[in-house]
């Protein structure tokens, strides 16, 4: 494990290498003649999701290549400050401009997602397509059966840092300058807490200093990312943690249930509840928070625990998820109060776990 760790694009795992070829061997390709590239993420994309795309599509033009960025939908306000970020197609409201360059592309790049229902209603088309498909990715069990290049590396902290990794194994170092590296940085940030969860390993802060080399404002990023709300954001967190937040000291646990008139109430839009399933954690002794979130299709779950409780294990047990072992999503048809109820009686199965 400690080789997969310290050079993860020299050494696969050995079951991704039985399904798709890895990714040291994409890199001969990079310097073919321009290729028509489609970047792609998970939905509702988040720092690591568009910090990722945006610094791989960087590089990517450094080479020569043609490169479209596409989200499966809108994205978060805090993310628009991005270099490239204006660029991104909303596969929701660009739908057909974004299925053409899908259908014209020689290479598409799937990152920050395991897989395809990830990206909602592009996954259909991302099934289809015939073309080269890379999976760059650091969630448990990826479809990889579905791409032709690829590494998954769970215990990495970010997609961001396998990117960075991509670059610098491919021999191309010199290419990240200070807008390549500030997207790098704003993902890893986010991902490992501003450098605080476990998964900040030494790799990470030499990661870092390397990015930090090319001049970025790191202060400003940090800025752009957190301190990027408006007014009514803050009015919600104070509304959503004096009513609705349920602490369930006999289980470790807190939950947060935010009902659909919540969000209408406080006119919250997307990436506004970006960070809030973290908020319980700072209870003392709390070792599982859950947020549920009514949204207009489906009821959305976020889980995050500390220490050895997996959300990663319950999310895909009870609540069609998963992710990682400390942080993991979820999704349900059920109402809010109905979900609430089935996550007491999960919490009763795993108990002995969050003693």
């Amino acid at each position: 494990m400690e080789e997969v760790l310290d050079r993860p694009f020299l050494c696969c795992f050995t079951y991704l290498r039985t399904l798709m070829k890895p990714i040291r061997d994409f890199f001969p390709l990079l310097t073919e003649f321009p290729k028509r590239v489609v970047i792609t993420m998970h939905q509702k994309p988040d720092p690591d999701a568009m910090g990722s795309s945006l610094a791989l599509a960087g590089f990517l033009q450094k080479l020569g290549h043609q490169v479209q960025v596409i989200s499966p939908t809108n994205w978060a306000d805090f993310l628009k400050w991005m270099p490239g970020c204006d660029q991104v197609l909303d596969y929701d409201t660009s739908k057909d401009k974004a299925d053409q360059f899908l259908k014209e592309a020689d290479w598409v790049f799937c990152l920050d997602f395991n897989a395809f229902y990830r990206t909602r209603h592009m996954a259909s088309m991302l099934e289809r397509l015939k073309c080269i498909k890379i999976l760059i990715d650091h969630h448990e069990q990826p479809q990889i059966d579905s791409f032709d290049y690829g590494i998954s590396v769970v215990p990495k902290s970010s997609t961001c840092e396998l990117i960075f990794e991509f670059i610098q194994e491919s021999g191309n170092d010199s290419l990240i300058d200070k807008y390549i590296a500030q997207c790098l940085y704003a993902g890893t940030m986010a991902d490992t807490g501003s450098f605080r969860f476990p998964v900040t390993t030494p790799s990470v802060h030499k990661m870092i200093g390397r990015l930090l080399e090319t001049g970025f404002d790191h202060s400003m990023v940090h800025e752009a990312v957190y301190d990027n709300y408006l007014e009514n954001r803050l009015r919600f967190l104070g509304h959503v943690l004096s009513n609705r937040l349920e602490v369930l000291y006999e289980y470790n646990t807190a939950i947060i249930a935010i009902s659909k008139a919540d969000i209408l109430r406080f006119n919250i839009r997307t990436g506004d509840t970006e960070g809030l399933v973290n908020y319980p954690l700072s209870i003392k002794g709390i070792k599982l928070a859950a947020l549920i979130i009514d949204r207009d299709e489906e009821r959305k779950w976020s889980f995050r625990s500390k220490g050895s409780f997996d959300c990663n294990q319950f999310a895909r047990a009870y609540f069609e998820g998963g992710g990682h072992k400390n942080a993991s999503g979820g999704r349900s048809l059920l109402t809010v109060e109905q979900n609430v109820s089935a996550f007491k009686q999960a919490l009763k199965q795993v108990a002995s776990q969050l003693q």
